[in-house]
């Protein structure tokens, strides 16, 4: 498997990341509906990393938004493209993303990631980067919350409680995907709203915590990186 390059130009040092997130910041389309859940297409992307041997392995996986039917899966592995700086990690791993969304045949519709998007200290986590890149409508799905405390949550599926800003913003919300077990963390990225994240989210969710395009994707970068380590 070819492994992908840092293109040129990345940038090398936290200043310059931190440049980079600014500019960019300015052309996240915050005031558009989305897609409706179960319908169209929708793309799971996560990754995993091998520190010890600089790489990073990327999935998407294309669902039948209604059925859950897989459509279409690819992978790509890259050299990690940044050093581990909190806040900045969409840099270590965006130019791999970017090489397994465009390597598909389909649309990939509405992209789920496994990451932050306005629920990230400079309001510009992975979920928003890849989708002022890629024009793409795009949503966070953290395991785990950033930076920001929530309220007390009912019990239920469905049930949530806004992330909020030390300004009192609502930048994302911790959302019970099934009764009694932990939230999830959902954040718009690009191109919806966060009433709509939380709808597909729940969608996604049917059966599992996680929604089934995480899961999917999760374990097909694990199998990849497996196997570009494996023969290294």
């Amino acid at each position: 498997m070819k492994i992908i390059e840092t293109p040129p130009h990345w940038p090398a040092d936290e200043a310059a990341a931190l440049a980079v997130q600014d500019e960019l910041r300015t052309r996240v389309v915050p005031d558009e509906p989305g897609p409706q859940p179960a319908t169209g297409l929708v793309t799971g992307v996560d990754v995993a990393y091998d520190d010890d041997r600089d790489v990073v392995a990327a999935a998407a996986v294309v669902l039948d938004a209604a059925t859950f039917t897989v459509v279409e899966e690819a992978t790509a592995v890259g050299r990690v493209a940044f050093p581990y700086v909190p806040g900045l990690l969409a840099f270590r791993e965006i130019p791999t993303v970017l090489a397994v969304l465009e390597s598909l045949t389909s649309d990939p519709g509405l992209v789920v990631c496994d990451g932050y998007g306005r629920a990230h200290p400079r309001r510009f986590g992975l979920a928003s980067h890849l989708g002022v890149l890629t024009g793409l409508p795009v949503i966070g799905v953290a395991k785990n919350p950033f930076v920001f405390s929530y309220g007390e949550l009912g019990p239920r599926r469905g049930d949530f409680a806004a992330l909020r800003a030390d300004d009192g913003e609502e930048v994302g919300r911790a959302l019970r995907t099934q009764d009694d077990i932990k939230p999830v963390f959902v954040s718009v990225g690009h191109r919806t709203t966060l009433d709509n994240a939380c709808a597909h989210t729940i969608h996604l969710a049917s059966r599992y915590r996680l929604p089934e395009s995480t899961r999917l994707a999760d374990r097909l970068c694990r199998r990849a990186l497996a196997e570009i380590t494996s023969g290294s």
